[in-house]
């Protein structure tokens, strides 16, 4: 069976006539904007989780623990603490940014900004590197020490996405 054989296979559409090439493409970039937009909501809820669970919301809302509250309030309970570890590798990543983007005047250290940032990383990403988020810094480091000293001034955010991609798939 070839490949375009096992595409057909999961397809429940009805066929369609070929795409032209510039169709193709504005299909390809809905797409990719679509997951970027699932990347940023990731960020997002990861900055939130971090700020929940450092406030220790489910203690006056009368809940035991953090697995309890988010098990009641979002039916998430064998999920909660991989969130926690997805924020807590987001926010040591987003520290390596900002030290090693000293120079930079473009790095907005504001949270909110940098879960719009969010990186381009996959939860499966974050989760992946949560438990050697220092190497990833290290890596990350190294790579922006490199950029300054080559004379940059300023990283914008699509290099310092993609050194950030680079150290957590070194990882």
């Amino acid at each position: 069976m070839g490949e375009h054989d096992k595409d057909q296979e999961h397809v429940a559409e009805p066929a369609r006539p070929p795409l032209g090439a510039a169709r193709a493409r504005e299909m390809t970039a809905r797409l990719r904007e679509a997951m970027d937009d699932v990347r940023r909501s990731v960020a997002v809820l990861a900055a939130r989780v971090r700020d929940a669970h450092a406030a220790k919301v489910w203690l006056p809302l009368g809940f035991t623990s953090w697995e309890a509250y988010c098990g009641a309030e979002f039916g998430i309970s064998a999920q909660a603490y991989r969130l926690l570890d997805v924020a807590r590798a987001l926010t040591a990543i987003h520290g390596a940014v900002a030290a090693g983007t000293e120079t930079s005047r473009t790095r907005d250290t504001d949270p909110a900004a940098v879960a719009a940032l969010g990186y381009g990383l996959s939860q499966r990403a974050l989760i992946a590197v949560s438990s050697r988020s220092s190497d990833v810094t290290e890596c990350s480091r190294a790579d922006f020490t490199t950029f300054a000293h080559s004379g940059l001034q300023a990283l914008d955010d699509a290099t310092v996405r993609a050194v950030v991609r680079q150290a957590v798939r070194d990882i």
